[in-house]
């Protein structure tokens, strides 16, 4: 099915009502690393730009003084990282502690791959929040027992596809689709297959195809604010799978945006979030 306005409409997210911060979500951004702070940054401004109405940041300790002054709207906690810069398993308690108390968790841009990981990720889907999963988080993601409620929506490129399936890259781009649909099914989740054409598959085997956007995405960061508008969307109470189809659209359509104005490539990752208000429903 094609994801575009027909489908946006049988998919419509929360209405946009009046009320304090906290009647617009509270979100989680678990993201960042030594070597890749700024990933966290990104994810944040997406998802504040998408209608999140108050935002905590997790990141590694030596991120956290200079992510807390770039994104001062945020409320920032720093724990303890690895000797690569990561999450160390000591965070695992921290991170659970506060996703404990939030309506809608990103988690994994800019992340280091490391023994925290696994943990990260079992701790996070044992909570109640509306859960995004991306990037490092995907590569040691445990298969569930049961569905959890609601479900997780995962944002794979095809190399972690690949891993999530324990499969070949060249799998994933012969048959983008099928191997969608064997990870919902799998991880009992919302799956995004990224590429230029990127496609959501659901465990039920409903799929959606997305042609649009422009060049100039497939840029560094790009993904961040990807998972940001969909955490953002999520924190509003939009349902997964409602989430996920705007987020690729609002996406997609805010590079279309830019190469209007900048240039089919050129544009950074950080411009896209501005174009993300006046694409969200009135």
């Amino acid at each position: 099915m094609k994801l575009g306005k027909a489908a946006l409409r049988a998919h419509p997210l929360p209405p946009v009502t009046d009320g304090d911060k906290d009647t617009k979500g509270r979100i989680l951004i678990v993201a960042g690393s030594r070597d890749v702070p700024g990933a966290a940054l990104l994810t944040a401004i997406a998802a504040m730009r998408a209608g999140a109405g108050k935002l905590k940041i997790v990141t590694v300790g030596s991120a956290a003084r200079q992510l807390g002054m770039q994104m001062p709207e945020a409320l920032v906690a720093g724990l303890a990282e690895d000797r690569a810069g990561g999450f160390a398993s000591a965070a695992v308690k921290g991170i659970a502690e506060q996703a404990g108390k939030m309506d809608a968790i990103v988690a994994g841009p800019g992340m280091a791959d490391g023994a925290g990981c696994a943990k990260i990720a079992k701790a996070l889907l044992a909570t109640d929040a509306r859960l995004a999963l991306d990037a490092a988080l995907l590569k040691k993601l445990p298969v569930p027992r049961r569905a959890r409620i609601p479900t997780p929506v995962l944002l794979p490129h095809s190399g972690e596809l690949a891993a999530l399936l324990d499969c070949d890259e060249r799998q994933i781009d012969g048959d983008p689709i099928g191997c969608g649909l064997h990870a919902a099914r799998r991880y009992r989740a919302i799956v995004l297959v990224k590429g230029v054409t990127s496609h959501v598959v659901t465990p039920a085997g409903e799929s959606w195809t997305y042609e649009g956007g422009a060049p100039g995405l497939g840029v560094s960061g790009s993904g961040d604010v990807l998972a940001g508008i969909v955490g953002g969307l999520l924190a509003r109470g939009a349902e997964p799978l409602n989430a996920l189809l705007w987020g690729v659209w609002i996406h997609g359509e805010a590079g279309t945006a830019l190469a209007k104005k900048v240039g089919p490539i050129g544009f950074l990752a950080r411009e896209i979030a501005d174009e993300i208000p006046a694409l969200l429903p009135r």
